[in-house]
């Protein structure tokens, strides 16, 4: 099977749904002229000209007003924001105008849009443009909130959201977008809220979703080492969360550890631990264990980042503590 890299993964969806459908249309912060500020976009001015694929000013409040107006009108817009920090100055259009517009309308107006950037820590950028804001758009009835993991993923995932009638919130990773996978060459869409078990275990669950993938699957094979079977969970989309591909593996593990970049207070972790103690008590040997990013703004500097993200380190004390404590 071939190989792509995210970005491209990610260009190729949107091409092949603007082929598919004229109504699709892509605009954001150089996404046309400069091929994107990540090179997702790279080529789409070429093909599909200035009209759909529209460079707009540094006003996102503006051009996603813009973009919720043109799906209430029977088109469907991608919103690319160049960060998902710069997702704020215009988080009244979504939380107020896209996400409610179904149930203020009477269904009379569905809001088929996406909007997609890059989320999270990118390295050294400091607090303004670190953030993980995953929970607080999945904390909003009317919205679905995806984060891939992997090339294939984004791509299958990216097609779905596109074509879903509400509005997705699709949240990428600056440094995945040159992460190789395997994409198959054919038509193939993932459905929105089926979470994937990554890796087959009996010891412990270790659930995440996004670039943590990648230190949830580290640490699974640091543990393997050891003597120590983790079954690892990409849950893929966290609104919907796929509560029972989890719940059945803590059923069999009996343990559970969250890896999560993001703030421990009112995480997503949280909610997924508060789920399976409702739903899996007796089925739990240990208390669920979270793994976040230290409760402070993300630094500038690089030693100091290494220490507040969630690591490998961080999640094997985790798994350790919950076997055994």
């Amino acid at each position: 099977m071939r190989e792509l890299q995210f970005r491209q993964a990610l260009g190729e969806a949107m091409s092949e749904e603007m082929r598919r459908d004229p109504k699709i249309f892509l605009m954001g912060e150089e996404v046309a002229e400069y091929n994107g500020a990540y090179k997702v976009s790279q080529g789409m001015l070429d093909e599909f000209g200035p009209e759909r694929v529209v460079d707009t000013p540094i006003a996102e409040l503006g051009f996603t007003g813009l973009g919720v107006g043109a799906a209430m009108n029977g088109l469907r817009p991608i919103i690319e924001f160049m960060t998902f920090n710069f997702s704020l100055v215009a988080i009244d259009q979504i939380i107020n105008g896209a996400a409610k517009m179904k149930s203020m309308s009477g269904g009379q107006f569905n809001v088929p849009i996406v909007f997609r950037g890059p989320t999270g820590n990118a390295g050294m950028l400091s607090s303004q443009h670190s953030q993980n804001f995953e929970n607080w758009y999945a904390n909003t009835p009317g919205l679905k909130v995806v984060v891939p993991s992997n090339p294939h993923d984004a791509k299958g995932l990216l097609k779905a959201s596109i074509r879903d009638d509400d509005p997705v919130i699709f949240m990428e990773s600056e440094l995945m977008y040159a992460d190789k996978g395997e994409v198959p060459e054919g038509e193939y869409l993932l459905p929105i809220g089926v979470a994937e078990v990554k890796k087959e275990g009996n010891d412990v669950t270790l659930v995440s979703f996004g670039k943590m993938m990648k230190v949830a699957l580290e640490a699974a094979d640091q543990l393997a080492k050891e003597d120590i079977s983790c079954e690892v969970i990409d849950l893929r989309t966290v609104r919907p969360i796929d509560y029972e591909t989890v719940i059945n593996s803590v059923k069999k593990t009996n343990r559970l550890v969250i890896v999560e970049e993001a703030w421990p207070l009112s995480s997503l972790a949280t909610d997924i631990a508060f789920n399976i103690q409702k739903d899996a008590f007796d089925f739990l040997d240990a208390p669920v264990k979270r793994v976040n990013n230290m409760d402070v703004p993300l630094p500038y500097a690089p030693t100091l980042i290494e220490v507040i993200l969630p690591n490998v380190k961080r999640t094997i004390e985790a798994v350790n503590s919950v076997l055994y404590r």
